[in-house]
């Protein structure tokens, strides 16, 4: 094998088939749509993270009382659920006494 240099012109042709040109054009597009699609998908898992990081921002600023009250509260809830339960047992109980 000779090492012939290789001469490019302005009068060089080049052909390619139709089928490989469309399929670089596909090609190249799903590549551009993967990437706009992972570029979308990574900037909403950034955007749902700072506001879960200011949530928790905005409780850890809540005073010890705050956090007490609503501990209590839940506690008085459950109790409240729990004496409306047993309520209703208690009107649908059909023992006269």
């Amino acid at each position: 094998m000779s090492k012939k240099p290789l001469n490019i012109s302005e009068e060089a042709a080049v052909q390619m088939p139709m089928k490989t040109v469309a399929s670089l054009i596909l090609l190249v597009a799903a590549g551009v749509f993967a990437y706009t699609e992972l570029t979308a998908r990574l900037v909403s898992l950034e955007t749902s993270r700072e506001l879960f990081e200011a949530d928790l921002l905005k409780k850890s600023e809540q005073l010890p009382t705050d956090q007490e009250q609503y501990m209590l509260l839940e506690a008085v809830f459950s109790d409240v659920e729990k004496l409306q339960k047993n309520q209703e047992q208690n009107m649908t109980n059909k023992v006269n006494i």
